[in-house]
């Protein structure tokens, strides 16, 4: 094998910069594993193979010394410093001696291999394999390496432009006597018929620990001049021994992909930046810190903007001037000050209103103000309720409004002189001045009609045909509602429920059952005319439970076996909620339905439905129209049971499809309930329905509501989100609420607000009891305004914001499909982070 192209290896067993082609006797170079099969390097790309020639090209470099790795390229000429030999193949620099042997041009192999050194040089077998196993050709990884098996020339390859930038500077070539260290990364680069090999450490494969006193020293020799496409030598460090050592282990050099890349697999990229995992915050270590803070302790509502407890917390709430958590919660308890300021963060401000929230035994219940005849004194302007945001003037003459700054006369009633500290002498007494949530009573004024309402009605209406008979179904509703019939919701401090029941079962046909307490029996009355539905009886159809027990368990005894060889499979639904409506409508009163249902409504019946359920439709622009209820007649009975203040809560049971998005409509936007049990049997699903049915029927409820949520100047509520119905843009009307529903009710900006002031939020509900008392329920709260993003940030509510977003989402199916839906939400979740990150965290890593 020719040794012509190495040199002798210099003092110290170092590796030597430079290395020759391998001689011709091959149509392609090799690398291997000495004694192993030989390994063909990756030809260029199709199509880039560049044709050698014999001449050079105008605006081209000459062809390099075929056997000289530094001769010159670009037209720049490598550098020596003084006292130092020239690299072979180059002119030697203004006052230092020429390498010997050092040739007259291009194309002229060593002559001699430094004669000056002070050892022998060792034999060309064995300096070929100090210097391969040195420069680690073989695995492109440090450790030694066997001689490569005899190499074939080296084909053309493509002129290679500047390197990526992330190389570093080009640096000029490794001098004879480089101190090739341990642990040296190289490059190697094609440039037409010559393979450069260079000295690579790169600072991303510094040492772990070079040791306490070592430091990167620049390399002199990193400073020489050299051909642009070059890549960069880096820097070295010095270790502890005072021994400059070449800083990096692995193999660096061009990247894949990149300009001047080695074509060949096993070059490694730049190492990937990954997430730390200990910047990433825990929810579970929020929720537990947040238990710790607050677990068990009092939380006051007396600060404005206080951001509260999260809802995983057990704390207990002192209402002193803001509504409690419970009752409303803001997506920030911050609000910024302008729209385009809200428009940067995307941050959706909104407030979650659960005006029925239920109150842990240890807080104390609302407190009810009744001023008589009078009524509530509100505000002459914005109709705004009297609150502790209200501000007195003139010696307790006059107020002026929170909410519309409106200066209103006090009545004489109402009058209190003020103290030192301009507030009334009875703060303390009077509720609606120092409370956040409190209750009138209302005047005549706010009912119907100008008449009192009467107590509201429970109607169990219970599917009868075959399904739910063979199910079993239909005998345990019966025997449950023979106990859960005694636990109705009452007025605090009444002996018994005042609510009426009923009751009604159906199929094809209605079933109406007189339960009048002066009867031995109870008596069936039959309606088969579905298209005019009306109900056959007056009296004795809603009774007083406890008046008519003893008629009404013996009707529930009988309902199962009056209908235990029923045959039939077909049944009616809208007939059966206008049945329900009618009855309300007759008594005069409000109330809910509780709908026992098993199947799609397919008799010959108004409503009647048919499949509707396309899998083709899935994942495409019309999947949306899956979701569309039928329009018509069930519109029209959700606007009738609004109107009458009759909800509908739906139980149902398939066992295979029905149109939910037809039949959960009425409950939907009636402040009732749906309930699905798919597949339902009596051994596994029952005591899961069982449970839902006794919260449902036991839970306090108001009926017959109107919502209606007033701001302060600067902001108003703009959209209204929940269980809903709404016949203007004011006014949320709502056939029930209880104790689970809530409105998301979004926040937009009107003008800048104050950070002085701060902004006002008013959530007046009106409603009917279980007792038939109509009352006004008031919630205030007060927020803090800034024009500091952190501020914004930091009072931020990861729950209320889920609610929004879910509610949001959940509407947003209706005109948009599923993949847009979720694109929209990824894109809004994703500017708010970037946001927080780019105004208020600290700086991190990119990719964190």
């Amino acid at each position: 094998m020719s040794q012509q192209g190495y040199v002798a290896t210099p003092p110290y067993s170092q590796a030597q910069a430079g290395m020759g082609a391998y001689p011709a006797g091959s149509n392609q170079h090799m690398y291997g594993h000495y004694g192993g099969p030989p390994q063909a390097s990756f030809p260029p790309p199709a199509g880039s193979m560049k044709s050698p020639v014999s001449s050079s090209t105008p605006g081209m470099p000459p062809p390099p010394n075929h056997y000289n790795p530094n001769g010159q390229q670009n037209g720049s000429h490598p550098q020596s410093y003084p006292g130092a030999p020239a690299a072979p193949g180059a002119p030697a620099a203004p006052g230092a001696p020429a390498a010997p042997g050092a040739p007259a041009g291009y194309g002229h192999p060593l002559q001699s291999q430094y004669p000056s050194m002070g050892q022998q040089a060792p034999p060309p077998a064995k300096q070929l394999t100090n210097q391969m196993g040195a420069m680690n050709l073989g695995n492109y990884a440090p450790g030694p390496m066997q001689s490569p098996p005899t190499a074939s020339p080296i084909a053309p390859q493509p002129f290679q432009p500047t390197p990526h930038p992330a190389m570093g500077q080009p640096p000029g070539p490794l001098g004879p006597h480089h101190p090739w260290g341990a642990g040296q990364c190289l490059v190697l680069q094609w440039q037409d018929l010559t393979c450069l090999v260079w000295a690579c450490p790169t600072l991303d494969h510094l040492p772990q620990d070079p040791g306490a006193s070592s430091s990167l020293v620049p390399d002199p020799i990193a400073q020489q001049a050299t051909p642009r496409n070059q890549v960069s030598l880096g820097a070295r460090w010095q270790g502890p021994d005072g021994r400059a050592q070449m800083a990096g282990g692995q193999m660096a050099g061009p990247q894949p992909g990149f300009p001047g890349a080695f074509p060949g697999p096993g070059m490694a990229g730049p190492p990937q930046k990954k997430l730390d995992p200990d910047s990433i915050p825990s929810p579970t270590q929020v929720i537990e810190d947040d238990q710790a803070k607050w677990g068990g302790q009092l939380y006051a509502t007396n600060v404005r903007g206080q951001v509260p407890p999260l809802v995983t917390t057990d704390f207990t709430v002192q209402d002193q001037g803001n509504a409690s958590p419970r009752f409303m919660r803001c997506t920030t308890s911050c609000l910024p000050c302008t729209a385009d300021l809200a428009k940067q963060c995307q941050v959706p401000l909104a407030v979650i209103i659960k005006p029925f929230a239920s109150l842990p035994e240890n807080e104390t219940p609302l407190y009810v103000v009744n001023h008589g005849e009078t009524g509530p004194i509100r505000c002459n302007r914005c109709k705004a309720y009297m609150c502790p945001f209200m501000q007195f003037l003139d010696g307790g003459r006059r107020y002026q409004c929170g909410f519309c700054s409106c200066v209103n006369e006090v009545p004489v009633f109402y009058f209190q002189h003020l103290d030192h500290m301009g507030r009334r002498m009875d703060f303390y007494e009077r509720p609606e001045l120092s409370l956040g949530s409190y209750e009138f009573a209302a005047t005549l004024d706010y009912c119907k009609n100008n008449k009192l309402a009467n107590p509201p009605a429970y109607i169990f209406m219970i599917d009868v045909s075959f399904t739910n008979i063979k199910s079993g179904l239909v005998k345990l509703v019966c025997d449950e509602l023979k106990t859960l019939l005694d636990n109705l919701p009452r007025e605090d401090g009444a002996e018994s429920s005042a609510v009426r029941v009923g009751f009604v079962t159906y199929n094809k046909i209605l079933h109406f059952y007189n339960v009048k307490s002066s009867l031995a029996q109870p008596q069936m009355m039959v309606v088969s005319d579905t298209v005019e539905m009306f109900v056959p009886l007056l009296d004795g159809f809603l009774v007083s439970y406890p008046e008519s027990r003893a008629v009404i368990h013996n009707l529930l005894e009988q309902i199962p076996d009056m209908f235990a060889d029923t045959n039939e499979s077909e049944t009616v639904f809208a007939p059966v909620v206008q049945a329900g409506l009618e009855a309300l409508k007759a008594a005069e009163s409000s109330g809910k339905l509780f709908i026992f249902h098993s199947s799609i409504p397919t008799a010959e019946a108004p409503g009647k439905l048919k499949n509707r359920d396309d899998k083709k439709l899935i994942n495409t622009d019309k999947e949306k129209t899956l979701f569309h209820p039928v329009k018509g007649l069930y519109e029209q009975l959700t606007k009738e049971c609004v109107a009458q203040g009759c909800s509908v809560d739906l139980f149902l049971f398939p066992s295979q499809y029905l149109d939910l998005a037809t039949m959960g409509h009425v409950p939907a936007h009636t402040g009732g309930s749906v309930y699905k049990y798919s597949n339902f049997q009596v051994e596994t699903d029952g005591e899961h329905f069982l449970r839902d049915l006794r919260k449902d029927v036991e839970k306090s409820m108001g009926f017959d509501a109107i919502m209606r949520v007033r701001t302060s100047t600067g902001f108003r509520a703009t959209d209204f989100l929940g269980a809903v119905y709404m016949s203007n843009t004011t006014d949320v009307e709502m056939a029930a609420v209880d104790c689970d529903k809530a409105v998301t009710v979004e926040l937009k900006h009107d003008d800048a607000l104050s950070e002085e002031t701060g902004a006002f939020l008013q959530c007046a509900l009106l409603y009917t009891t279980v007792g038939g008392q109509r009352r006004l329920r008031v919630h205030n709260l007060s927020l803090n305004c800034s024009a500091q993003l952190p501020e914004l940030f930091k009072s931020c509510e990861t729950d209320s914001l889920i609610n929004f977003f879910a509610k949001t989402a959940y509407r947003a199916v209706l005109n948009q499909p599923l993949k847009s839906v979720k694109e929209i939400l990824v894109s809004q979740t994703a500017h708010m982070l970037a946001c927080y990150r780019k105004n208020c965290a600290s700086p991190s890593a990119a990719s964190q």
